[in-house]
């Protein structure tokens, strides 16, 4: 069963994380933050992982601390299921259609983090949202899950269309990439023999 729950406490947020990295898309996320929840059960939807979050933060400061936190959280129990990396296809990219946005994600599950964000907004917010607050969760997931991943807007007007078409191209690539591959009989997609970010 490749499955993880994590759980993080700190002066600024409590956060807590189960996942199932072979489920059937259902979402139950609670943060607080209401556009937050929206775009990680579209996630949880496209990439068929369960996904229970609940997080409780700061947010009368403001919505930066709950955002980034709930992105490392979730990172380390992909990371935690995942456990060697083993027996995985590893890549995965995925091209994203929404109205006159579209985005494209391509990603490597590798244990070697890394965030290319090539995304703009053409507004500050959306609704109480601080758009540069997505680059903040895209970095904290990468870094924890340990992937490379590449998130690049080819071309949009509405912030609400960029962000979520980038959240669903990461759960497209991410279901991809994390699927078993039985070619490689449980050994990691790796010349080297390992996938231990060495």
């Amino acid at each position: 069963m490749r499955t993880a729950t994590i759980e993080r406490k700190t002066r600024e947020t409590e956060i807590a994380v189960s996942l199932d990295l072979d489920g059937t898309g259902e979402g139950d996320i609670d943060t607080g933050i209401g556009f937050l929840d929206h775009m990680l059960e579209s996630f949880s939807r496209h990439s068929m992982i369960d996904l229970k979050v609940r997080a409780t933060g700061d947010l009368h400061v403001d919505f930066h601390h709950t955002t980034e936190d709930t992105g490392i959280v979730i990172g380390q129990a992909v990371k935690k299921a995942l456990d060697d990396f083993s027996g995985i296809t590893r890549f995965g990219s995925a091209l994203i259609p929404m109205d006159e946005t579209l985005t494209r994600v391509a990603i490597d599950v590798s244990n070697r983090p890394y965030l290319i964000w090539k995304v703009a907004f053409p507004t500050p917010k959306l609704g109480e949202m601080d758009t540069e607050l997505f680059k903040e969760w895209f970095q904290a997931f990468a870094q924890n899950a340990g992937v490379c991943l590449h998130v690049e807007t080819l071309y949009g007007t509405n912030s609400h269309h960029i962000v979520e078409s980038a959240f669903k191209g990461l759960a497209r690539a991410l279901r991809q990439a994390v699927s078993p591959d039985e070619r490689l009989d449980g050994q990691p997609a790796s010349t080297k023999g390992t996938l231990s970010g060495d």
